[in-house]
């Protein structure tokens, strides 16, 4: 089994997966119970939980509550809920509730320092979720940034010490919204009303037709990675 501490830089290069239906399979096969997929609800989201249910029903997922996101994110977490009964999903959060967050950081830690709110609501509580298993997956695509471009089907998680999978980086953003309407999944009902990228409803914005994939996140700010993926 491929583990943070016994794979090299080089590792990950060496191994090839042309689909990724192929992809997922490697992964249960490899992992079985000790991964984890950690879902933000977002179009990626709908293929990917589709992809799994047919790979591994009850397979275990995680999802970032940080009291901060939009009412239709709830939603489409009821519906994924209603679909795939037998999905573990998990919602995780961290133990600063806003309110002492707002006494501890000042009001709105989210205009003043942005990376500070994301390590806390985000950042730590997966940290904390991730100590239990040996790998993760993520929606992340090439073509979403430019932080992404690199990306591979098999990672080196340095920031978690630990394996992140990738089975859509090669997917476009015209790709993922095909397989979702040919498959009719549910999906967040923000895609719908210009919000491509979804995070909490305090730091998203929508975008211009034009505009890049992640342009309405943290307007005003030079961030455009919450830190989960940065290492």
């Amino acid at each position: 089994m491929l583990t943070y501490d016994s794979c090299s830089e080089e590792s990950p290069e060496t191994i090839s997966f042309k689909e990724s239906l192929e992809c997922l399979k490697w992964a249960y096969k490899e992992y079985g119970e000790d991964i984890v997929y950690a879902c933000s609800f977002g179009a990626e989201s709908s293929v990917l939980l589709h992809l799994i249910s047919k790979i591994k029903p009850n397979a275990r997922i995680t999802f970032i509550d940080t009291s901060l996101h939009f009412k239709e994110t709830y939603e489409i977490l009821n519906k994924v809920k209603e679909k795939y009964p037998d999905f573990q999903i998990n919602s995780i959060c961290t133990n600063l509730s806003l309110e002492d967050q707002e006494t501890q950081y000042g009001e709105k830690l989210w205009e003043i320092d942005p990376n500070q709110c994301c390590q806390i609501r985000k950042i730590e509580p997966l940290k904390d979720e991730l100590k239990q298993y040996k790998a993760w997956i993520s929606g992340l695509r090439r073509s979403q940034s430019a932080t992404r471009a690199n990306i591979k089907y098999l990672n080196i998680d340095h920031k978690f010490k630990m394996i992140k999978i990738c089975p859509l980086l090669h997917w476009s953003w015209d790709e993922v919204w095909l397989y979702i309407k040919l498959h009719e999944l549910p999906y967040h009902e923000l895609h719908d009303k210009g919000y491509p990228s979804i995070g909490c409803e305090v730091c998203t914005t929508p975008i211009c037709e034009d505009g890049d994939l992640r342009s309405g996140r943290w307007l005003n700010h030079q961030k455009t990675e919450c830190g989960l993926h940065m290492d």
